[in-house]
């Protein structure tokens, strides 16, 4: 059997505005020359300048231990028995260090993300947050261990195998973490500037995702890579 214990440290990353909109400091000069002009062909190319917006980085800090018995079982005496042989015992814990990167991909942004109203208001819809397990490491001095004397120690295919769990297990939990939220709102602060820059005003700007995207869309948004 294998169990888990989660540590999570959460880190926002600052998501680098100036990069996808290279703003040079002349906002409002910028801004007085979109006027009178359609802005969302800019707004699209500005964008798209993003390509790939990596908005949030996540580390998580995970123990998976395992324990197993040898036991002698069977019948004596017309009895079933059941009895743990005594030092037949294994265990060992292993501490496995992630790292999680979302972001959001911008490569297929056009029109059909952008809505806008009579009234000068723009809604930006964006693409849903991707998630990446970009590394993951176990720290070999610190893995535990307990061989009992009638038992033979843990093979390097046994840790392998329990490793690979583990980060199978911090995969399962990312609809538990947030990152996807986190990432949301990053997207969010990058791209006001952006628009504001468009001539709207920021009471006017709505970034937002569709509204049928739910944790359990999690298994469609994740890449795992080597995750070494």
């Amino acid at each position: 059997m294998t169990k888990t214990i989660n540590t999570i440290l959460l880190s926002a990353l600052m998501a680098i505005a100036a990069g996808c909109t290279g703003s040079n400091g002349d906002g409002q000069q910028e801004q007085a020359a979109y006027e009178g002009i359609d802005t969302v062909p800019m707004l699209i190319t500005q964008i798209k300048k993003c390509s790939r917006l990596y908005t949030t980085e996540m580390k998580v800090h995970k123990i998976v231990t395992h324990d197993d018995v040898v036991k002698l079982q069977g019948k004596l005496l017309k009895q079933n028995i059941d009895i743990r042989l005594p030092m037949g015992e294994r265990k060992v814990a292993i501490p496995i260090d992630a790292t999680l990167k979302a972001y959001i991909d911008f490569s297929d942004f056009s029109e059909r993300n952008i809505e806008r109203t009579a009234d000068g208001k723009i809604t930006i819809l964006l693409p849903d947050p991707k998630v990446e397990l970009t590394s993951s490491k176990v720290n070999q001095q610190e893995i535990r261990s307990f061989v009992g004397i009638v038992r033979s120690r843990f093979s390097d295919e046994e840790l392998t195998r329990y490793e690979q769990q583990g980060r199978e297990a911090i995969i399962q939990s990312i609809p538990r973490l947030g990152i996807t939220d986190m990432a949301k709102a990053s997207a969010a602060h990058a791209l006001v500037p952006m628009v504001r820059q468009m001539g709207y005003r920021e009471e006017d700007i709505t970034v937002a995702y569709r509204k049928d995207f739910k944790s359990f869309d999690i298994s469609k948004i994740i890449e795992v890579g080597s995750g070494k």
